[in-house]
């Protein structure tokens, strides 16, 4: 049975590039374009896994992560930070809220985050 990733990311062109990637590699997709989204999709669909960008309309990707790790029924699902914020304290506030991963957009090509994803899903 194929997981399901959840991937939360407002730039439409990333999102869709980033899903057409994933469902080639037999990946079940669903996407969130903001912060709430993110949320509400996460505790309804349960995914296997969950890229996250930082910057989103509404609530950012560090609260969706703090929410998300403080809810008991969905604590436990991985949430890897996909963003442009590279500072230090981005990355260790990330990993400190409990990401699994941090990984910088403009570090990584499609098939280095696919493989990350099948990693971590392993």
């Amino acid at each position: 049975m194929p997981k399901n990733i959840l991937i939360v990311e407002d730039d439409k062109i990333l999102r869709e590039l980033i899903s057409r990637k994933l469902e080639k590699e037999n990946y079940r997709i669903s996407a969130a374009i903001d912060g709430e989204e993110g949320l509400k999709k996460v505790k309804e669909e349960k995914p296997d896994i969950v890229l996250l960008d930082l910057i989103l309309p509404g609530i950012d990707g560090f609260e969706v992560l703090e929410r998300i790790k403080q809810d008991l029924e969905i604590n436990k699902i991985p949430v890897v930070i996909l963003s442009n914020l590279g500072q230090k304290e981005e990355i260790e506030k990330g990993l400190k809220l409990g990401a699994t991963d941090y990984l910088i957009k403009a570090h990584f090509t499609l098939s280095e985050i696919v493989e990350k994803i099948r990693t971590i899903l392993k």
